[in-house]
């Protein structure tokens, strides 16, 4: 998906939303358990609950491939039911020397063919640039995280230039790509430095998890992160789709995509298209 189709997505639905596929094996309730394939059948009902008030689906890629196979085969079918209008992001955190970034890039842009991956960028610009090499993918590079441990390196400041480590890491990385094909990972939970950040890249797209169980302020992020072309993906996970866990908990998902939903469409009151 390229830039003007996810715009024209985000200005249709009016909504940011990106939907996080985190679909633990434990937590998925517990009547779908003794079924052939839980967490596909419980991915499904999520899915057709909550495609109507999401733009995007990022299916954390962790929870499939600790499954062996059969958590890759289940990740595979959960992208065949999401239509092409939906932007689909694999979260998977890959950078490693070049040639694996190639093996990695491969797998998740042809053999996946999702449209988007989270890199990390420690490693710098030759575990980034094979990501980069594909037509109307995108690369989403880890900024500022939401975890609490984002502190422990990403608030580092040069001394020279009074800078976060964070800063710096988004201003190079920045040139690696340009903002047709790179985007960045900021979180929620740190609303104060998202206007700073819009100083640095003011056109890039930034996704944006942390909101609900992480306790990301929604009305902080759309005011600070938003530019004229939406220029955000804002995802909840658990706070969707683990809403309940009971047999009713496809039409919670639906209800609280719904509320989210409806929540960001006031940032788009007095916005043309």
């Amino acid at each position: 998906m390229n830039r003007k189709e996810l715009i024209t997505q985000i200005f249709t639905k009016k909504s940011f939303l990106s939907v996080g596929l985190d679909s633990d094996p434990v937590k998925i309730p517990q009547h779908l358990k003794d079924l052939e394939d839980p967490v596909f059948t419980f991915n499904k009902a999520i899915i057709e609950a909550t495609l109507d008030h999401c733009v995007a689906y990022k299916p954390n890629i962790a929870f499939y491939e600790s499954q062996g196979a059969g958590g890759w085969d289940c990740l595979k079918k959960t992208l065949e039911l999401i239509p092409k209008s939906h932007f689909t992001i694999a979260d998977a955190k890959r950078g490693d020397i070049g040639n694996t970034s190639h093996q990695y890039a491969k797998t998740f842009f042809h053999t996946y063919d999702f449209d988007a991956v989270t890199v990390a960028p420690y490693m710098g610009i030759d575990s980034v640039s094979p990501f980069l090499e594909y037509e109307n993918k995108w690369v989403i590079l880890l900024g500022l995280t939401s975890n609490k441990g984002s502190q422990d390196f990403q608030f580092i400041k040069d001394e020279k230039t009074g800078k976060y480590l964070f800063e710096l890491v988004l201003e190079r990385a920045s040139k690696w790509g340009n903002p047709d094909n790179l985007m960045f990972v900021i979180g929620a939970t740190h609303p104060k430095h998202i206007e700073g950040i819009r100083k640095i890249i003011p056109d890039s797209f930034l996704l944006i998890p942390g909101v609900g169980a992480q306790g990301g302020d929604l009305q902080s992020i759309m005011k600070y992160g938003m530019n004229e072309d939406g220029g955000m993906l804002i995802n909840s996970s658990r706070g969707v789709i683990f809403k309940e866990n009971g047999p009713d908990f496809a039409k919670a998902a639906g209800e609280a995509a719904q509320v989210l939903s409806e929540e960001m469409s006031m940032a788009f009151v007095g916005q043309g298209e």
